[in-house]
């Protein structure tokens, strides 16, 4: 199988993950619960996940680090502990559900939302930022890169922007965590969410929030900590505060594994690759009339992934061709990014999404390349 869905989840990890994985299957008791040496080499190892993942994001230290089990629990967590009824919330067409759908949640309760739009490439109309600014505004919610287009969103710019004006700003790095980097100081972000198993390299059920100190919201769960366990509430201080019940310490050896590997490879070089293999895969198909690419793919302000159609077939029919008769794994469909979709107009179609990663090669570029020329020709 040639493998093009890298945005969903990265199915090649390096050897390192899964060996992580397995020694801490064997060695890793459940920490903060015991003072045996498997409880202990438990506390050791989460911390050292936290100070890898705090050193990628710049944190201000490990404790401003909690784990959750993917991207989706720690925006909840965040959207819905930082903007309430009162408040107006600004977004954008970009997102993932798992942005809009918290942000429905609160609408319905009475928070307003204004909604940042794009252009026919995909690209975000930041100029239009000021003129949604209200009284009443709260905070920023966005995503670092379009999961459907792979275009990258200004996310310094947006930044600086809250901060002129007061406003949080959360910032959605499933996409970009791992490719470009995403720096909580130079992007003057307040949350960053992100997931463990896409261009980490981590397992599922792994992921999490890096939170800015003096930033804090209520926990969404509670339980055992491990500590503080008189107490009627969840304990206050972080990480504790964000993290009831065990964690996957099994998961997050695998993901500071995954970390460790991009890190020793260099954000600059895993970017660099993917965009040479999204430029030899879109230059592939230049000629192919039937094929429309949408997002902004020969900018240097995109990422590894690539959404196309074939004409007017549905998209959910073409990936199935590329998968049963030549291998290609990619995904159609929505792609949980329903008002992107609106705004290339593509809702009723779809897009065939291929997401390439550093353990891509030509070949399989040129695979694709020879698979769709087959299907328009036919």
């Amino acid at each position: 199988m040639i493998y093009f869905d890298n945005a969903a989840t990265t199915l090649q990890k390096p050897e390192c993950v899964a060996e992580a994985v397995c020694l801490a299957m064997h060695s890793l008791g459940n920490s903060g619960r015991g003072a045996y040496d498997a409880s202990l080499e438990a506390v050791r190892s989460i911390h050292e996940v936290r100070e890898a993942a705090a050193a990628l994001l710049g944190a201000s230290g490990p404790s401003r680090i909690a784990f959750t089990k993917n991207a989706t629990e720690a925006l909840n967590m965040a959207i819905k502990g930082l903007a309430g009824p009162k408040d107006h919330v600004i977004t954008t067409v970009l997102e993932h559900n798992s942005v809009l759908r918290p942000l429905y949640e609160l609408e319905a309760e009475g928070t307003r939302l204004s909604f940042l739009p794009c252009d026919s490439k995909g690209r975000l109309c930041l100029e239009q930022l000021e003129e949604q600014l209200g009284p009443d505004t709260r905070a920023v919610v966005c995503t670092h890169v379009s999961n459907l287009t792979g275009n990258v969103t200004d996310a310094e710019k947006i930044g600086a922007f809250c901060r002129k004006h007061g406003l949080l700003f959360i910032l959605d790095a499933s996409q970009s965590a791992g490719v470009l980097e995403v720096n909580m100081e130079r992007l003057q972000a307040d949350v960053i969410c992100f997931t463990g198993h896409k261009s980490l390299f981590g397992p599922q059920g792994t992921g999490g929030l890096c939170v800015r100190e003096g930033v804090e919201f209520p926990p969404m769960l509670s339980g055992g900590s491990g500590s503080h366990s008189y107490d009627h509430r969840q304990p206050s201080r972080m990480p504790d505060r964000l993290e009831a019940g065990t964690l996957n310490g099994h998961g997050l050896a695998g993901l500071k594994a995954g970390i460790e590997f991009v890190q020793r490879t260099g954000l600059e070089r895993i970017r660099a690759r993917e965009q040479k293999l999204v430029h030899r895969f879109c230059r592939g198909l230049q000629d192919i009339r039937e094929i429309r690419i949408y997002g902004d793919v020969w900018s240097k302000y995109h990422t590894g992934i690539v959404a196309l159609n074939l004409g007017d077939h549905d998209s959910a029919r073409v990936s199935d061709e590329l998968a049963v008769r030549f291998g290609i794994a990619t995904r159609p469909g929505a792609h949980c990014a329903p008002l992107m979709h609106q705004a290339l107009g593509t809702e009723r179609q779809g897009a065939v999404r291929f997401s390439f990663s550093w353990f891509n090669t030509e070949d399989e570029i040129d695979e694709g390349i020879r698979a769709l020329r087959q299907l328009a020709e036919e």
